[in-house]
């Protein structure tokens, strides 16, 4: 067929195809292509493939790339980096789709990190902890054995556990390597002597050079931390003084300015606020309590971060905000265990009843992660349990998710421990 008579039978062939119907076109083209030869087909499929599979992410500017990402799930994102290089590589520089996905999943995000491809390595980081907190499996237990009596004072620092028995003795764990230093009875020691009743809680500032105690006397007393003297007895609860927490503020209000020492003690029905500098003598602020007549009382379960005030008690979890002292939250917490505070902070709670220890999600106010606990010695005061590292409770990076999380006294004189797991 010559070249003009081509064209036009072509045009004339074009125009009744438009005519047809779909299902009419795929039969026409289904006889084309059973009539065709293997040169035919080759054309065709060579064709066919830069018309239906066109790269549209390696097609369009980054930066629209970037914007139709973010309407994608990070599950499906990840999917995607399996289709091509190029894919992946640009999937993996978006840095604002992980570090939201990061957010989500309640990690903390530090902006200052330039590396585009850092944040999709935080973020299979973060899913593979999470998942590990859903499955249960995120801590590892170990046990701190050296004492010969019952263990009924301890205390976490900086990755060094602080323990106290009725063996005389006190000991000094790093809890990471387990090495163990002793005080022996001619070491030079601090004694703070004057309440009349059990001392439940103590806590100190070295830049203040104070220490304060709670006691079953109903007083809080106020101690010069170098020399031992009693600065102050502080009077007003009307019963066993449990708990103690000296932090510094960082909100403002009428009774109190950003960077002031504030001392916290707690009853069984009352938080009293207190003032505390280098000035001897303070005078209550404020008295919180969550009911009037009483009918409500509180665990010695004490959490302040200089914004707010955190306690638990029969009937979950009170938060007031410190600058108005007006409670802005009630957490209810599970009913079938009596549940009680370890540690509170922006994303998580650590909480234990006597079977286990629960991370709950404050965004959702639900329970995320458990971690079983054996029979620990029970103790009123609080003294014979404590949590390890809580910088996680603000979030998760990648680096705060190792250490101490829980240690507890037990029958047998030892110390139990639930650590955080390494990565794998």
């Amino acid at each position: 067929m010559e070249k003009k008579d081509f064209e036009a039978w072509l045009d004339n062939i074009s125009i009744t195809f438009l005519s047809l119907t779909d299902l009419q076109k795929n039969e026409t083209l289904d006889h084309l292509i059973s009539l065709s030869g293997a040169v035919q087909l080759r054309h065709l499929s060579n064709n066919l493939e830069i018309l239906l599979k066109r790269d549209f992410l390696k097609l369009l500017p980054l930066e629209l790339s970037f914007y139709l990402l973010k309407w994608l799930d990070p599950h499906t994102l990840l999917t995607c980096c399996l289709v091509s290089k190029q894919w992946n590589k640009v999937i993996s520089a978006c840095t604002e789709v992980w570090q939201t996905a990061c957010k989500n999943l309640g990690w903390q995000i530090d902006d200052s990190v330039q590396d585009p491809l850092h944040w999709k390595k935080v973020y299979l980081k973060a899913i593979l902890r999470m998942k590990q907190l859903k499955d249960h499996e995120a801590f590892e237990t170990s046990s701190l054995i050296g004492h010969s009596a019952r263990v009924y004072a301890l205390y976490y620092k900086d990755g060094l556990l602080c323990t106290g028995s009725d063996d005389l003795s006190a000991k000094l764990w790093d809890v990471s390597t387990v090495a163990c230093w002793e005080w022996s009875s001619g070491a030079k020691t601090q004694h703070f002597r004057g309440h009349t009743g059990a001392v439940f809680s103590v806590d100190y500032n070295d830049e203040l050079d104070v220490l304060v105690s709670g006691s079953a006397d109903f007083t809080v007393k106020v101690w010069a931390l170098s020399t031992g003297t009693c600065l102050n007895t502080l009077t007003g609860h009307t019963e066993w003084v449990t708990k103690v927490v000296l932090q510094k503020c960082k909100v403002k209000s009428l009774m109190h300015s950003p960077g002031d020492y504030i001392l916290l003690s707690a009853d069984k029905y009352e938080i009293k606020i207190w003032p505390i500098g280098r000035e001897i003598n303070c005078k209550c602020l404020k008295t919180l309590s969550v009911s009037e007549d009483r009918s409500i009382s509180l665990q010695p379960r004490l959490h302040f971060d200089g914004k707010y005030i955190v306690c638990s008690s029969a009937l979950g979890l009170y938060q007031w905000d410190f600058a108005s002292y007006d409670i802005v939250r009630v957490i209810k917490t599970p009913d079938f265990s009596n549940v009680s505070l370890l540690g509170f902070g922006e994303i998580f709670a650590l909480l234990f009843d006597n079977r286990y220890l629960y991370i709950m999600d404050l965004r959702t106010e639900e329970l995320i992660s458990r971690w079983p606990l054996p029979e620990y010695r029970k103790s009123k005061r609080g003294s014979s349990f404590l949590a390890g590292e809580m910088s996680w409770l603000n979030g998760l990076n990648g680096q705060n998710d190792t250490g101490l999380v829980f240690a507890t006294s037990m029958p047998d004189h030892s110390i139990h421990l639930v650590l955080w797991k390494e990565h794998g």
